[in-house]
């Protein structure tokens, strides 16, 4: 399955991608040429840390670009009343009353623990597309189920987001 990212993750990842290869990877290779003047690589740490540096950025890179060439571009733009991608949405849960907020993002940006879920987990899934006051069934899986009310819904972007590191 092909990645659905949005021309605003895309160039968050280019800009990763330039900033890897115009500012860290010189400064990884002078590292590296420092630490191997030092003589001796068997016991050398700095030689060994440079090129676990220079091996995780490359891979980094390569796993951006690959990221880039195999997306799926969507739009990021929705009705101005309905839950849309990069909004802030509030939500009721019916079971015990309590609320919470969260942004809906594509993969690449989720962070959790910082209320910015994936538009394809369960609960994102779930609100896209709908309005304030709706009540939606949030599919967990075949077993489970719940019911949240959408309370609030703004309209934010998606420029201080970072991306996922992997």
């Amino acid at each position: 399955m092909f990645d659905q990212l949005t021309r605003g993750d895309i160039r968050k990842m280019q800009e990763e991608i330039d900033h890897r290869k115009l500012v860290m990877r010189p400064q990884i290779l002078e590292a590296l040429k420092e630490a191997k003047a030092q003589g001796d690589l068997s016991e050398n740490f700095e030689y060994y840390a440079a090129k676990r540096e220079r091996n995780m950025n490359d891979s980094r890179i390569r796993y951006l670009e690959k990221m880039i060439k195999t997306a799926v571009i969507i739009e990021d733009t929705s009705a101005e009343d309905e839950v849309g991608l990069n909004n802030t949405v509030t939500v009721r849960f019916e079971d015990d009353g309590s609320e919470d907020t969260f942004k809906l993002v594509t993969s690449v940006r989720v962070h959790t623990l910082n209320g910015v879920i994936n538009k394809d987990s369960p609960l994102g899934a779930a609100v896209m597309g709908h309005k304030k006051g709706d009540r939606v069934e949030v599919h967990v899986n075949d077993k489970v189920s719940y019911f949240v009310t959408i309370t609030k819904i703004e309209k934010t972007t998606d420029e201080n987001e970072e991306l996922q590191r992997f």
